[in-house]
């Protein structure tokens, strides 16, 4: 993929903030993505030594039979600290490394992450699908913000996740008698959109298959 790598990656958290309220404007939360979708993709991080190295990995499946076509590893020296609520400034930048060594382009990326769901509405999945301009979901381990009602053990169940007064993505179960995934719109997608692709792209584990691919390769497993 051909890729624009921003050049000014803020140094401190004032300037991070102040990035993540521009940028924030930028997210579209309607769909626009391709009348077909032929590939989607995961991306996923891991660390090494100690954390001063970030080790991004890119798996691209075909859909909708989710067979990988590619994959990609990139790594890089950690340029900013872990800080809840600005991962993506960590993170990104080897995941766009990642991102440039793959020749096929995905039409749909899931991120291990958080897109709108976010204090400030730009985690990880909307920062990058507004750097790449491209559509993409946040599909999170662990609930970072919101509340919802109890959610149902059957597959598919979902409620919304709530976060001063406004629906900022969906808690959904995506396999029986296992915690639910926390998904939202990341950028050009919308929620329900966002659900049914992370469905479609969970045939039988609670994680997507493009997130099981690319996090067995950020962790060298």
């Amino acid at each position: 993929m051909k890729i624009y790598q921003p050049h000014n990656w803020p140094q401190t958290l004032e300037e991070a903030i102040t990035i993540q309220e521009s940028l924030r404007e930028q997210v579209i939360t309607e769909d626009q993505i391709p009348e077909t979708i032929s590939y989607v993709a995961g991306v996923d991080m891991g660390f090494a030594e100690e954390g001063t190295i970030s080790r991004a990995a890119v798996a691209v499946l075909s859909f909708p039979d989710l067979k990988v076509v590619e994959t990609a590893l990139a790594h890089r020296p950690t340029s900013f600290p872990y800080i809840p609520g600005f991962l993506s400034f960590r993170e990104i930048p080897a995941v766009l490394d990642a991102l440039a060594k793959i020749q096929t382009v995905p039409d749909i990326i899931l991120c291990d992450g958080q897109g709108i769901a976010h204090p400030r509405r730009l985690g990880i999945a909307s920062h990058l699908g507004v750097i790449l301009d491209m559509p993409t979901i946040g599909v999170a381990k662990s609930l970072f913000i919101g509340k919802h009602q109890e959610l149902p053990e059957t597959r598919g169940s979902w409620q919304p996740l709530i976060h001063q007064g406004e629906t900022i993505g969906a808690v959904l179960r995506t396999r029986i008698g296992v915690k639910p995934l926390y998904i939202s719109s990341g950028h050009k997608i919308s929620l329900t959109t966002a659900i049914d692709y992370v469905l479609r792209c969970t045939p039988k584990y609670r994680l997507p298959e493009t997130t099981r691919v690319a996090d067995k390769l950020a962790s060298n497993r």
